[in-house]
């Protein structure tokens, strides 16, 4: 259990870090981070706070859906958004940089991979997000992918009429993300689904 703890204490550190990194790269923050600046602009609160704030409502949306949670769930909403402050206050802001801005959006989403990784071995729950998009999936004929997409769509859509950061970088960290847990994976010598039943058809 302490080892658990400590794993899932790192992955934390790196969610919060690659999250922070990427807004300050200043060319689009990552899907949720476009919401949660955008809240923090109009409440006049920090983006960490808004990050609690909205994964707590996430949360509560998995909960009435009767979505079950693990320790790790309220440890995701907990943490990550101090630690998101925290680094926020260390970071930078980079403007009129390209090649600066683009370094801090490639180690944002390394970061992000070594985080994703290392939280999904703990196995202490799913966040609340992966929640949702389980709950809507287990309750409606949509699949998981679908389902998540959806979120997502939803997330950024809000925040960028909301007046969040939506720009380039959202869209390249959204691709590079995908390739870069998988990386991680192979780096950690974890199986994905797909590499422990390779002969199962479901996508």
């Amino acid at each position: 259990i302490t080892a658990n703890f400590i794993a899932l204490a790192i992955s934390k550190g790196f969610f919060a870090f690659a999250i922070a990194i990427v807004i300050r790269a200043n060319i689009g923050a990552t899907s949720w981070a476009v919401l949660e600046v955008a809240l923090a602009r109009i409440f006049n609160i920090t983006p960490g706070t808004a990050a609690v704030m909205v994964g707590a409502t996430v949360l509560l949306f998995a909960l009435a859906l009767r979505e079950p949670i693990g320790w790790g769930t309220v440890a995701n909403i907990m943490s990550i958004g101090p630690w998101e402050d925290f680094f926020l206050s260390l970071i930078p802001k980079v403007n009129a940089n390209l090649p600066l801005q683009l370094f801090y959006l490639f180690v944002g989403v390394i970061s992000m991979s070594l985080g994703s990784a290392i939280y999904i071995g703990v196995n202490a729950g799913a966040g609340p997000r992966d929640s949702l998009m389980m709950a809507i999936a287990r309750t409606t004929a949509l699949d998981v992918r679908t389902a998540r997409g959806i979120i997502e769509s939803t997330a950024v859509l809000t925040g960028w009429m909301l007046g969040g950061p939506l720009g380039i970088g959202t869209i390249l960290f959204a691709v590079l993300i995908g390739p870069g847990v998988q990386l991680a994976f192979r780096l950690f010598n974890m199986e994905t689904y797909a590499r422990k039943y390779p002969e199962d058809p479901r996508p």
